[in-house]
């Protein structure tokens, strides 16, 4: 009897240890994407804060009034829940009330296991289109491991610039875990490109003959209105998983 005791006290005991040194682990990791994106977004004068862990002002449903439903925040994020029972047809992207150009957007997100999301730019809300990703590019947000969409080619994995340019690595966080996002669009410059978690992952150009070349290679060829806005929204992606966002900064270029 004492044997069997001592064998299910150390059982308690290992337990409470790895319990312990998991939460220091994701404190740990959340701690270093908080100074990764501090480090990426000094010079707060410059930057226009679209959240700050506490409100919604700066964005509102895709073709709609109000924010979207299911949308929560939660310890300074804004998490998205997709609904069980979503009508048919109905979606829950949002998008910035404000339209950009130039400018740089840094964000941090995180997805559950098996999860997809993205971040749009270029968004034009109108009603000729039904979805922000058919005007709108986008840089993908995924869970690299158990989503399936990351075994459909590099391009449709996280970082990259959706279904066009893959990134150069994978440096991704497991899913859980918080992710440093920093995307640059420069049209007068004609390029843009991504940073995640602090490395340079993506570049691609804008509005010229090598972007026109690389969307007719996509599955965007022939769309009408798409990567044609340079003044848009920003967008995130309601792709029917569990995703959240943090710290979105904004600074026109």
């Amino acid at each position: 009897m004492m044997k069997i005791q001592y064998v299910l006290l150390v059982i308690a005991s290992l337990s409470l240890v790895q319990c312990k040194e998991k939460a220091k682990s994701d404190k740990q990791n959340s701690e270093e994407i908080m100074e990764l994106a501090t480090n990426e977004t000094k010079g707060e004068e410059e930057w226009e804060v679209l959240f700050d862990g506490t409100s919604f002002d700066a964005w509102k449903a895709y073709l709609k009034d109000g924010m979207a439903e299911h949308w929560k925040i939660e310890e300074g994020a804004m998490v998205f829940y997709p609904p069980s029972d979503r009508p048919k047809g109905e979606s829950y992207n949002i998008v910035t009330k404000e339209g950009y150009t130039d400018f740089v957007l840094s964000l941090e997100w995180r997805v559950n296991e098996g999860a997809n999301s993205g971040i749009f730019w270029g968004i034009k809300e109108d009603a000729a289109y039904g979805q922000p990703y058919e005007t709108g590019p986008e840089i993908q947000v995924l869970d690299n491991q158990r989503h399936p969409d990351a075994k459909n080619g590099d391009t449709h994995q996280a970082g990259a610039l959706y279904d066009m340019v893959a990134p150069s690595e994978d440096v991704t966080k497991p899913a859980g875990e918080w992710n440093s996002c920093v995307i640059t669009v420069n049209y007068s410059e004609h390029k843009g490109s991504v940073k995640l978690n602090g490395i340079d992952v993506v570049t691609f150009p804008l509005d010229n003959q090598e972007w026109d070349t690389m969307v007719s290679a996509s599955k965007f060829a022939g769309w009408p209105g798409f990567g044609k806005f340079h003044t848009g929204k920003i967008g995130l992606q309601d792709h029917g998983d569990v995703v959240a966002y943090r710290n979105i900064k904004i600074k026109k270029l």
